[in-house]
């Protein structure tokens, strides 16, 4: 087994997780910060947008199983990639989508699949998701942890209400 990592910004983490969690090969997910300039920021401080930081996801994979590209694939596939500074009904750049990746290699598999979307015709408008080097992960509030777990039907209303479940079935149906 080699493990590897993933990490993604994709808007609010509660709504990442789910995906790369019920993906074969992943061995875990947890949802945190990363990307700003303040130590172990919490989600009062992340919130606020004060910190640089972005809610994001860092996966733990069997890359013998389940590729980066597939990861990749499944990330766009979750997000609004034209949506600059925000993802669906929340706004602000904690809420960018961002790529962030942890080696060469990633980061050259992330532009290609990045210019392949464009290519697509999939989206009108320009694809604004930066690919950036990793920086820090700071692991959310134990409460974030699986919240689409923990609390179903809150997680349910919040996909649902955000406008991101209608995107992605109106956009990969």
């Amino acid at each position: 087994m080699t493990e590897e990592i993933a990490i993604f910004a994709g808007g609010c983490f509660w709504c990442m997780q789910p995906p790369f969690d019920n993906t074969k090969g992943v061995i875990r997910t947890t949802v945190g910060y990363t990307g700003g300039h303040k130590d172990n920021p919490t989600y009062e401080e992340v919130c606020q947008g004060t910190t640089g930081h972005a809610e994001a996801i860092e996966i733990i994979y069997d890359s013998g199983v389940v590729s980066y590209s597939e990861l990749l694939n499944i990330f766009w596939r979750n997000i609004d990639p034209t949506q600059l500074n925000g993802q669906f009904a929340d706004i602000g750049s904690q809420y960018r989508t961002e790529i962030f990746y942890t080696s060469e290699r990633q980061k050259e598999l992330a532009e290609i699949s990045k210019k392949e979307l464009a290519l697509s015709g999939k989206f009108t408008k320009p694809i604004v998701t930066a690919i950036s080097p990793a920086q820090k992960f700071w692991p959310a509030e134990e409460y974030h942890q699986k919240y689409y777990l923990k609390r179903s039907g809150h997680y349910q209303m919040y996909k649902q209400g955000s406008g991101r479940q209608r995107f992605i079935e109106q956009t990969w149906k």
